[in-house]
């Protein structure tokens, strides 16, 4: 017998056939499986960070927006503030940082509404809003996504309040909400 032969039925012996499908009788004899509603994302396309001080060194920037704050890092030699926040100063290079709060409210400069197309994991969030904005008296220009309107009534100006909220696994971040001047 060739060794060609041989190998085809080496491999046939190892490989079942690929129409194999349990029979009606051991599908209905499994246990139900329980599946969570939303399975999280695969780590390289998570887009919440780990938040714990043993994951990163910025875990306060996290323990503040659980507070409702949203702070960043400013430089104690050079006076140059972060964003986002750091663990050096990327003009002096030192790290002696401290903590600041930042504005609560700001201004949209530019925004895009995702209407089809969202990363994994968010496809159920679709149409939504995300944009850049400039936070009042601190000339930071931070980008997020923006809740409390639909987007076609979003607008270049208008005024928008930073929030935290509960993110996955536990997890909190930021976005912007459009604030209702009229009332």
């Amino acid at each position: 017998m060739s060794s060609a032969k041989s190998t085809l039925r080496r491999r046939r012996a190892v490989t079942a056939p690929l129409d194999s499908r349990p029979t009606e009788k051991a599908e209905t004899a499994r246990a139900p499986t329980l599946r969570p509603s939303r399975p999280p994302p695969p780590f390289l396309l998570d887009f919440f960070p780990l938040e714990s001080a043993e994951q990163t060194r910025l875990s306060r920037f996290y323990q503040r927006l659980r507070e409702g704050r949203l702070s960043t890092t400013k430089c104690r030699t050079d006076g140059e503030l972060h964003w986002p926040p750091r663990t050096a100063c990327p003009v002096c290079h030192t790290t002696t940082l401290d903590w600041v709060d930042l504005p609560e409210e700001g201004r949209v400069y530019a925004f895009s509404a995702v209407l089809a197309g969202a990363p994994l994991g968010m496809e159920p969030d679709l149409p939504f809003v995300v944009g850049l904005v400039d936070l009042d008296g601190v000339g930071l220009r931070i980008f997020g996504r923006i809740e409390g309107a639909p987007w076609q009534a979003c607008r270049i100006g208008q005024r928008v309040r930073v929030e935290s909220y509960e993110a996955p696994e536990e997890r909190v971040f930021y976005r912007f909400r459009v604030v209702d001047r009229s009332s």
